[in-house]
């Protein structure tokens, strides 16, 4: 199958670890973890495959700014930043938050690139996020500049296929190993990085189960964005699937206290994880996606697969402005 054309900014492939400690400690299906934290320094985490496709696209059209979106701590919009300032492009990130919280992770390094910013309320963000990046474009349109749009998390039809891309990069590495990872989950956020995995594993007609654990709205909601992403990378490829919503499995139960907050049992357990493995999570995405299949674990609800592949999508700079709130033993 052809793809659209991408450019190369990730460090791939990424590498797969085996988690001996945690899975004896569980009991259940032997862990591994595809390391997509270290796809990059400052161009890190899941964003930047989808970040190849897209920005391709706005140097297609000859585009000179990128205006995202995110949270004031947003992985995807710091990257976005990054990318910009690396092809020597300007950026401009919606952010939503009041400009008056600590100058620290992903927030200071959107600074560090230049990115300007605009601040919103979360009611701005969740109503008309869209329609601000739009007035925002208008606006740096008067300014001279050529600007283009990536939406929340590049989690469209065409971000979505770097991780159709990161499929065939996991096929290729089982190959390599010598072992088949029979179920692959990740934490859901926008929809978009599920949306890759889960095409590429039909159209490659590879058979693992894919699971999301969201980490904010509900399995509802993401069957539907999931859903919808899936539909819009049609426009880019020439093959289909049979799809039903309920064939989207996201594992519902782990948003905790919201989206960016976390119960203490929660930063307990990364920092659990960080000293028996040396693996580092975070607590807005990945901390809550590895809490949710340990808890699955300990449930008896992994006893049908024998190895599982998480998905490590970063957010190592958004854990920096949590260090106040960890308990060291």
């Amino acid at each position: 199958m052809k793809l659209p054309e991408s450019i190369k900014l990730a460090n791939l492939p990424t590498k797969i670890e085996k988690l001996d400690r945690l899975s004896r400690e569980l009991g259940g299906p032997r862990i591994y973890v595809k390391r997509d934290d270290q796809t990059g320094s400052e161009i890190s985490g899941n964003k930047v495959r989808k970040l190849e496709f897209t920005v391709a696209e706005a140097m297609r059209q000859g585009c000179d700014m990128l205006i995202t979106c995110g949270g004031v701590q947003s992985n995807h919009a710091r990257a976005t930043a990054a990318v910009a300032a690396k092809l020597g492009m300007s950026s401009c990130l919606v952010l939503r938050g009041t400009g008056e919280e600590e100058i620290d992770g992903n927030r200071f390094l959107d600074l560090l690139l230049g990115a300007k910013i605009k601040f919103i309320t979360p009611e701005q963000y969740s109503s008309s996020r869209n329609q601000i990046m739009e007035e925002v474009k208008k606006e740096m349109k008067k300014g001279g500049y050529k600007p283009y749009i990536i939406p929340e998390g590049a989690s469209n039809g065409l971000g979505a296929l770097g991780y159709f891309k990161a499929m065939q990069e996991i096929m290729q590495q089982e190959k390599e190993m010598g072992v088949r990872f029979d179920a692959i989950l990740m934490a859901v956020g926008s929809g978009g990085t599920y949306a890759g995995m889960f095409l590429g594993n039909k159209l490659l007609k590879n058979n693992a189960e894919i699971y999301g654990v969201n980490v904010c709205d509900n399995e509802e909601y993401f069957q539907n964005a999931i859903y919808n992403i899936i539909h819009e990378s049609y426009e880019y490829i020439d093959e289909k699937i049979e799809l039903e919503k309920k064939d989207i499995k996201v594992i519902d139960g782990y948003v905790g206290l919201g989206y960016a907050l976390s119960r203490p049992e929660e930063l307990d357990f990364l920092y659990h994880v960080a000293k028996l493995e040396g693996l580092i999570l975070d607590p807005v995405y990945t901390g809550k996606a590895m809490f949710g299949l340990a808890d699955c674990i300990k449930r008896g609800k992994f006893k049908q697969h024998k190895n599982v592949l998480f998905l490590h999508t970063g957010g190592l700079y958004g854990l920096f402005p949590t260090k106040g709130k960890f308990q060291f033993k």
